[in-house]
């Protein structure tokens, strides 16, 4: 056997069935999405088998992009999991044949609580489709398995289907970036679009923070003692004055000045960089990097132009941004 030619054979014949998917899509089709769209409930896939794992995925696909959907096993409906059908929910069952005994046991229950089904079949008489309140037909000519038994290019046709269907609604729904984040807050994605400073900053008792008027001695135990490698340099309403850093520090070393002599304001930044407790943490981020000589730390105001907190360069990557 020519094991590229083989890959090639079964590639082509995906690729067909998927053209000859386009190429039939009719009304029905249209409807579909506006029945999902108007649905009051949830959308419930069910599938049994890989047509089960088909169902799973645009369960999943459509969660994740503005659907509430949820997978439901034909087997497992049988023995409590219908629990979870209501009556504003849509049925959007997956299978090849379309006789499935596990999927066509469960119609009967589904109609008496009152769900709408849509089914996705390669066989437009089969039993699921008759039981239907509509049908999408995913036209497969054969399998890509050499005994044209072993679903291929059916449950690749149903999948490609799923996404279409999902990435309409979704659309439709006019689902934005900040809504995919959302979803997905544990994505980079995600963190970059929802995470503030507030969320990542240094605060309260972790906040390195000193009055102008205290000694040197007070204000390295303040910087020792939070870990920051900085200090803001605070007035009595919390105004923010100057910031000391530990190359302030050296530097001041490195002159060969009595530090221990000097006075807080001697030593500080009068004009240090800061960024706002509201802003997007990733602001922050490309702020500290994108200039010529990186910065490690930043003070933190509110709006009131009071410090409340510090961001630290290791504490945005440690989020993940």
């Amino acid at each position: 056997m020519d094991i590229l030619n083989e890959l090639r054979r079964v590639i082509r014949l995906e690729s067909k069935t998927l053209a000859d998917l386009e190429k039939t899509l009719t009304p029905q089709f249209e409807e579909a999405v506006k029945m999902l769209q108007a649905c009051q409930g949830k959308v419930i896939l069910m599938g049994v088998g890989k047509s089960g794992l088909i169902a799973n995925k645009i369960s999943a696909t459509m969660v994740s992009t503005g659907t509430p959907a949820v997978f439901l096993h034909g087997s497992e409906g049988m023995h409590g999991d219908i629990g979870i059908v209501a009556k504003d929910d849509i049925v959007l069952a997956v299978g090849k044949s379309g006789e499935s005994e596990e999927l066509l046991a469960l119609l009967p229950f589904i109609r008496k609580i009152g769900a709408r089904i849509i089914s996705i079949t390669v066989k437009p008489e089969s039993s699921l489709a008759r039981g239907s309140d509509l049908v999408l037909i995913t036209p497969v000519e054969e399998e890509a398995c050499p005994l044209n038994m072993a679903p291929t290019c059916s449950t690749t046709a149903a999948l490609v289907l799923g996404d279409a269907l999902a990435m309409a609604l979704m659309k439709l729904r006019n689902f934005q970036p900040e809504d995919f984040a959302l979803f997905h807050p544990g994505g980079q994605l995600g963190k970059r679009l929802l995470l503030t400073v507030d969320d990542c900053m240094r605060k309260g008792d972790a906040n390195p923070v000193i009055e102008a008027a205290e000694s040197i001695s007070t204000m390295l135990c303040e910087m020792t003692s939070k870990q920051a490698g900085a200090v803001s340099i605070i007035d009595s309403q919390q105004h923010l004055l100057g910031l000391i850093t530990d190359f302030d520090i050296r530097r001041t070393l490195e002159a060969g000045q009595d530090l221990f002599a000097m006075t807080i304001a001697g030593v500080m930044n009068e004009k240090p960089s800061f960024v706002y407790v509201d802003e997007k943490a990733v602001n922050a981020l490309e702020f500290m990097e994108r200039r010529d000589k990186p910065i490690s730390v930043l003070p933190v105001l509110d709006r009131q132009d009071k410090v409340v907190g510090m961001i630290h360069l290791h504490d945005l990557i440690s989020r993940g941004l």
